[in-house]
């Protein structure tokens, strides 16, 4: 398994990661702006490869002390393998290795909110519908530093 930063050649594995979730985790409704955000990544992205062919996606924003999230995931029939995990992961320790972050955020829906809880994020606001009808979008966070 290797990560590698995202190239604009990757665009049309990425979209397919996308489309290969829909509509358990995304809506249709969000693949333009995936689109759009894969034509000018403004932050940090990536993809995975196993076997040969790019899994999963995703990046991170550092902003002051705050690091986001972006556009993660994993393609549908590689869920559950520990890849979305070792994604996670990775961007969480290029995130710290930024040396003042002292908190991770991210939005997902209710339908992941439990794969993060158990990577150590907490919820701290729902939005009902917040992405699509039927998909809410949690809000979460994650600290970096426990100790001061």
């Amino acid at each position: 398994m290797d990560i590698r930063p995202y190239v604009s050649t990757d665009r049309n594995a990425c979209l397919a990661l996308f489309d290969s979730n829909v509509p358990d985790f995304f809506d249709a409704s969000e693949r333009k702006g995936f689109a759009d955000f894969l034509d000018s990544p403004n932050c940090a992205y990536f993809v995975m490869e196993h076997d040969d062919a790019v899994v999963g996606c995703g990046g991170y924003a550092i902003d002051g002390e705050v690091g986001s999230m972006v556009w993660g995931m994993v393609r549908r029939d590689s869920q559950k393998l520990g890849l979305g995990r070792f994604l996670l992961l990775y961007r969480v320790r290029k995130i710290s290795k930024a040396g003042s972050v002292g908190l991770v955020r991210l939005a997902t829906s209710q339908r992941t909110a439990s794969f993060f809880e158990k990577q150590g994020f907490k919820a701290t606001r729902v939005v009902k519908d917040g992405f699509a009808p039927g998909i809410d979008r949690v809000e979460m966070v994650m600290k970096l530093n426990v100790c001061p």
